[in-house]
């Protein structure tokens, strides 16, 4: 079948496929190299902690990548989430500013970026225990900067559309002089 066929919310956990022995190794090579080339897919059975599965198989370097695929009833319809969400049509000049925004925010997916902070707070705490030392203290969450981005976005646009007069930039300035030296006010009275 051919890979994009596979709606990518079946994909469950990956394993890596190796030939057992030299025997298999040409055989191997030469399937993984024909689903290579023809973009292809395979299915196969397999069971993994006494629980049969069905394995998604796609070449991936000099092996095969192995997923598990969830089964249909596993994966819950979509529309009894999404059908209740209105459909609203967005400004044109909204989404380009939202499309500017996620522009400069691009980057690369790196992995080696994330960490599990369960199973490192799991690691210092036996640690610890091991050192007779107490647990460590659970450190803070950092205070989140939500906001409502459609303000947002309704704001920046706004401040896009204004005319530049030098009046206008007076005023402005002047307004944001004001804004600085309260501010200075009540951090002073703080």
């Amino acid at each position: 079948m051919p890979i994009s066929d596979v709606d990518r919310i079946y994909l469950d956990e990956s394993y890596y496929l190796v030939p057992q022995d030299e025997v298999a190794q040409e055989a191997f090579a030469v399937i993984r190299e024909a689903m290579r080339k023809e973009e292809l897919a395979g299915l196969a059975r397999v069971v993994i902690y006494r629980r049969e599965h069905i394995l998604l198989l796609r070449p991936r370097g000099k092996g095969l990548l192995a997923t598990a695929l969830r089964y249909k009833n596993e994966v819950r319809d979509e529309d009894d989430y999404f059908d209740e969400i209105p459909d609203i049509k967005v400004p044109a000049d909204m989404l380009k500013l939202a499309t500017h925004i996620l522009d400069t925010k691009k980057g690369k997916f790196a992995p080696e970026k994330f960490e599990d902070r369960y199973e490192n707070a799991l690691i210092d705490l036996i640690k610890a225990k091991k050192a007779g030392k107490p647990a460590p203290a659970p450190s803070e969450p950092r205070p989140s900067n939500v906001i409502n981005l459609m303000d947002a976005l309704r704001r920046s646009a706004k401040a896009d559309r204004r005319p530049s007069s030098s009046s206008s930039h007076r005023k402005t300035s002047a307004h944001h002089r004001k804004r600085a030296s309260a501010r200075r006010k009540v951090k002073k009275a703080g």
